[in-house]
């Protein structure tokens, strides 16, 4: 398997895209696999840790990749993750060699099983009690205030009794997520103030913000543009006709197809300046995953030029409503008076840009910053009028269950979330 420039990869036969995954090791920049390819990064030519303020962020990356394209660096592209808050930088590396190829084959190799990992400490922030208040808070501003939704998050602060296999996590993600966009996104030593992580015995050169997202922000092939929102959800059951009437009881949710409808129409929104021709289907549709069925909608369009990059595109998009709220400013708001920590990458982007433009950004969910024996793994929920709190609470446990699974913890996930 070879060095390769991103016009080529998509031609790689997909079984070796399971190879790029065994060679994931925790020194590696960049993984990233999507239902189209799979890419593993190393080394870095250059980074960029601009905050994504207005177009500081994608002006910054297309000189970058214009410098490195007139230094003869083939192909070159950024890599990385974009955080949630604009005020924070954005950590996106220029790798020294990519390696790609297409999907992630269905049929994985089954991953050995090591002895179960024990938690030595674990902080729920905030505690389940406070959650569902702090639901029921947000539910009142909206009575109250310009507030249509906001989206709540919970998070667990953990220390492990040893450091985590992060080869081993990416391998257990990638066999829950296989429709979806699996990454592990290097991330800087916590000791610059990008995490209050506590430092204890960790390898900072193995921080790692890595986790199995079911959502892409949006992505960019020449001058087509796709973006598929998922808002809306309900916890999955074991029992198959159970399982499938829930299914159909989301579709039909007054609650859940209003709090859909609300980032459709802002996604759609932040695109259309862009475009030429944009097709935005008249009803959502249903997908799923391990834990959760979503409402999705699959926007599809054409740009107005070649200029317009997917990084231009993804930080015009983010953060939409399904992890922020609407509008926007006041969810943010209400997010900053009402989360009791600050969320780092979680709902933020992971994904990539080539000098052409073209590129794919996942929404940075699922998701755990792990580094060494800490870590800390998020989940959040959308909130509108009508919003139960014990009910966003069971989806919030449900969706910090892809993490807890795939750490191989010996105690159940119901038992920690």
């Amino acid at each position: 398997m070879s060095t390769i420039s991103m016009q080529n990869a998509a031609a790689l036969p997909a079984q070796s895209a399971g190879q790029l995954l065994k060679q994931y090791t925790p020194e590696s920049a960049f993984f990233f696999s999507s239902p189209t390819r799979t890419l593993l990064a190393q080394g870095a030519l250059d980074t960029i840790l601009e905050p994504n303020d207005g177009d500081r962020l994608p002006e910054r990356v297309a000189r970058v990749l214009a410098a490195q394209s007139r230094a003869g660096q083939g192909l070159p592209m950024v890599v990385g993750a974009v955080p949630f808050n604009r005020t924070s930088p954005a950590h996106l590396i220029v790798p020294r060699t990519v390696q790609g190829a297409g999907p992630l084959n269905p049929v994985v190799d089954a991953i050995r099983r090591e002895a179960p990992v024990s938690i030595q400490t674990l902080r729920r922030i905030p505690e389940p009690r406070d959650y569902v208040r702090a639901v029921e808070t947000a539910v009142g501003l909206m009575r109250t205030e310009a507030l249509s939704k906001v989206v709540l998050s919970r998070m667990l602060e953990m220390t492990l009794r040893e450091p985590v296999d992060l080869r081993a996590v990416l391998q257990r993600l990638s066999q829950q997520n296989r429709h979806g966009y699996t990454f592990a996104a290097n991330l800087p030593d916590p000791a610059a103030g990008a995490s209050g992580l506590d430092r204890g015995s960790a390898s900072w050169r193995s921080r790692a913000l890595i986790g199995a997202s079911p959502e892409l922000l949006l992505s960019r092939s020449g001058l087509r543009v796709i973006a598929n929102p998922l808002a809306g959800s309900a916890v999955r059951s074991p029992d198959p006709d159970e399982d499938r009437r829930r299914a159909v009881a989301l579709l039909a949710s007054e609650k859940d197809r209003h709090e859909h409808a609300i980032v459709v129409d802002a996604v759609a929104a932040a695109l259309r300046p862009f475009c030429r021709h944009l097709s935005v289907p008249d009803e959502p549709s249903v997908t799923q995953t391990a834990n959760l069925w979503h409402l999705s909608t699959r926007i599809t369009g054409e740009l107005r030029d070649l200029s317009i990059s997917s990084m231009k595109l993804a930080t015009a998009l983010h953060p939409t409503p399904a992890v922020c709220g609407y509008p926007t400013e006041h969810a943010r708001a209400a997010i900053e008076a009402i989360e009791p920590f600050d969320r780092g990458f979680f709902t933020g982007l992971v994904g990539w840009c080539d000098a052409t433009g073209d590129g794919e950004w996942a929404v940075a969910i699922r998701c755990a910053d792990i580094a060494g024996r800490s870590l800390r793994m998020y989940a959040g929920a959308g909130i509108v009028i009508g919003s139960d709190g014990e009910r966003e609470l069971a989806e919030t446990s449900a969706k910090l269950g892809t993490m807890l699974t795939a750490l191989g913890l010996e105690q159940a996930p119901e038992a920690i979330a």
